[in-house]
């Protein structure tokens, strides 16, 4: 009975939320998941051999997506609203490097030129060091649904949210990792090096990392995590491969009295996912660190310049560290809830001639609307001439409004 009472609880709160709210202002839908091998992988969520994608994406989405209480808290002077208490089940694992997952709300994300967004983590500070503990950064990118289909695909557009270290000389835009799917059955030796260890060469990788003695290594199975490490519905892969940015390493082993191993990691200043913890209601001081949310206008093209985007449909995170830990295992971004800072905030009205919807016309959309052309893809935006075809007459009427 008391089961039952707790259901019908949360359901009239969820149902009050959305009124007072208007739209959800938490993450509704998963739309892709694709973790690297990691000791939580097919544990968080839990996951089968001949599980279908779908029933994977149910679980990844009862998990992150649900009813949020939140707080008004002030930082620095500003006024936010943050996530109080998540009613969700849990949490998802990215795995080792590269691993990832696309979610959203189900409405645009407004660009309202301040922190607009939250994608929280489980990152926490150690009773040794205030400026880490476990911090485990997940690069966000964030993508715009420019074929209006409602779902990411190959004709919308992705930027990454720059944060604080895209900038550093040790940030590597350009790496890629590939994992081979390990023999399960083989037979597990503990390693002579590490008791805490009981496969050191368990899942072998390959990249094409800056630094000639990290190309090559081994995701090690641990003994506190012996399940299966590669994703258990992906058994018919037997490569993973993930590209993106790869930031430093950010661990040190401070060790302790007895001589064993403790790993700090430390916190990059701003701008990653599972990097700083989550909620400020409960810090004492304003200085303590913690995990303000996200601005759109952070965003950057490929080449690092920066975008003006009126709004954005899609989010992305995947785990930017390729990071060991001893016998705590690899670094892997954890996600947890999602909320938008203003849900019901109204999107500005596109200009005729925006085709790549930054909320101004200028050379960059007849770059846009050459693309469309070049690439055959169906983005509505583009029919500048509104004639039904996307052709180079669409081109001349952006350079039209331009010329006006």
């Amino acid at each position: 009975m008391s089961k039952i009472r707790n259901i019908i609880v949360l359901t009239l709160l969820a149902l009050t939320a959305m009124t007072m709210w208007g739209n959800h202002p938490w993450l509704s839908r998963v739309y892709e998941y694709r973790p690297a091998p990691g000791q939580f992988i097919n544990t968080m969520p839990v996951c089968r051999v001949g599980d279908p994608v779908d029933s994977v994406l149910a679980r990844c989405q009862k998990s992150i997506c649900g009813y949020i209480d939140t707080v008004t808290v002030t930082f620095h002077g500003q006024t936010m609203t943050r996530i109080d208490t998540v009613w969700a089940e849990g949490m998802v694992s990215l795995g080792g490097y590269g691993g990832y997952i696309i979610v959203g709300f189900d409405h645009p994300v407004v660009n309202m030129h301040t922190y607009d967004f939250e994608i929280q983590g489980n990152a926490f500070v150690s009773d040794r060091e205030s400026h880490g503990g476990s911090s485990e950064p997940g690069i966000v990118m964030v993508g715009v649904d420019m074929d209006g289909d409602g779902l990411p695909s190959e004709g919308d557009r992705w930027y990454e949210l720059a944060g604080s270290e895209y900038h550093h000389p040790r940030t590597q835009h350009d790496y890629t990792i590939t994992y081979y799917r390990p023999d399960e059955g083989k037979q597990r030796t503990p390693s002579r090096v590490d008791p805490y260890l009981n496969d050191t060469t368990y899942i072998r990788w390959t990249s094409n990392d800056v630094d000639p003695d990290s190309t090559s290594g081994f995701m090690s199975r641990n003994t506190a995590h012996n399940q299966p490490y590669w994703p258990l519905w992906m058994q018919d892969e037997e490569t993973l491969t993930f590209s993106g940015a790869k930031l430093r390493c950010n661990a040190v082993d401070l060790g302790n009295n007895e001589g064993n191993s403790y790993f700090v990691q430390y916190f990059f200043d701003w701008g990653y996912v599972d990097n700083l913890p989550n909620n400020p209601a409960y810090v004492s001081q304003e200085d303590t660190v913690f995990n303000p949310g996200f601005k759109i206008d952070w965003a950057v093209d490929e080449q690092g310049r920066h975008v003006n985007l009126t709004h954005i449909d899609f989010i992305k995170v995947y785990n930017a560290m390729n990071q060991y830990c001893g016998w705590t295992g690899e670094t892997s971004t954890e996600v947890a809830a999602g909320i938008d800072f203003h849900p019901d905030a109204v999107l500005p009205q596109r200009p005729a001639g925006d085709v790549n919807d930054d909320g101004e016309v200028s050379v960059s959309d007849v770059n846009a609307a050459i693309d469309v052309i070049l690439m055959g893809t169906n983005d509505p935006a583009a029919d500048v001439d509104t004639d039904g075809e996307i052709t180079i007459s669409d081109v001349n009427a952006v350079i039209g409004f331009i010329l006006q």
